[in-house]
């Protein structure tokens, strides 16, 4: 069985029409193997910045519906994210070396996102081409992150979403968010640095544990190291997500007392410890990019039973 798989034609069905299923996902690529920190780097450039669309009308929607985002809510803030640019492989299934996944980052915020991703005319962003960098060339498309955290009793944590939340409320997901250009310093394309790629992709594996730790609740100290294992893509607004493994060394019942002073509690309303089989009857009330997070951690544990 190959270590990673480029999936660019894997998806879930999804409508013909201009409905969107927000359930359909596509898995942009698949790593069963589990890749450490050692294997997955960061080429950080503007090169990977979003594209601006030549339709000057519909570029210029995206501060329209800014400001009109910005009116309602007061507390509304724009923060850098990173961009996500495509990927490349090597060692694609080879024997004799590990293989090595480089993430490409640019660099964009929350604002374009809210005006291009988030749009009521997101589809007319994208461009026609089963390249997928080349189709979402215009979009913001900052790079999310979700982690699969496994108890010591072999449960699976799972969060319900809060109904006061802006996507999906209601919803179940796993954690996490985002990782922040921020907390590496980062607050624009920086030259002549040369270990910025290198803290990049540190901060993708650091970000998801400061996920998890946020959401749950539980000490870093009984988390293992995460293992990249894919990113995963809505079909509805285009999203992307970095999926992770992590091993908790607590139980379930431990996790759910952490749980209760968890410090962004409030984004939630419940965590569940699930098994594979509870798990799998209830990604039908998963946003796609968790539905698609749930495929790459199934891929894995099939891989680990096939070694």
């Amino acid at each position: 069985m190959e270590n990673v798989k480029n999936n660019s034609n894997e998806t879930t069905s999804s409508s013909s029409n201009s409905f969107v299923d927000p359930l359909s996902f596509k898995l942009l690529v698949s790593c069963p193997s589990a890749l450490s920190p050692s294997q997955v780097s960061a080429s950080f450039s503007a090169g990977y910045d979003r594209v601006p669309h030549p339709d000057t009308n519909l570029e210029n929607t995206i501060s329209q519906i800014w400001e009109q985002r910005a009116q309602k809510n007061n507390s509304l803030f724009n923060g850098n994210k990173f961009r996500y640019g495509g990927f490349e492989l090597q060692n694609e299934g080879g024997t004799d070396h590990e293989p090595q996944l480089c993430l490409h980052l640019g660099l964009t915020d929350y604002r374009t996102f809210v005006g291009t991703n988030l749009s009521p005319m997101w589809e007319k962003f994208l461009v026609l081409s089963e390249d997928d960098p080349v189709r979402c060339q215009h979009t913001s498309s900052p790079l999310g992150n979700g982690a699969v955290v496994e108890t010591i009793d072999k449960k699976i944590i799972v969060l319900q979403r809060s109904n006061n939340v802006g996507e999906f409320p209601g919803h179940f997901v796993f954690p996490g968010g985002h990782p922040e250009p921020q907390e590496i310093g980062i607050s624009s394309h920086q030259h002549g640095k040369e270990s910025i790629n290198k803290e990049v992709s540190r901060e993708m594996f650091d970000s998801i544990v400061r996920e998890v730790v946020e959401e749950i609740g539980v000490p870093a100290s009984s988390l293992s190291i995460p293992a990249f294992i894919g990113i995963s893509r809505r079909d509805l607004n285009v999203r992307p997500a970095a999926f992770f493994f992590i091993r908790c060394n607590l139980d379930s019942k431990e996790v759910q007392k952490f749980y209760s002073n968890a410090q962004d509690g409030y984004e939630s309303t419940q965590l569940y410890a699930l098994s594979m089989a509870e798990l799998e009857s209830m990604t039908s009330r998963m946003p796609g990019c968790h539905r698609g997070g749930f495929a790459l951690y199934k891929s894995m544990v099939e891989a680990a039973k096939v070694t």
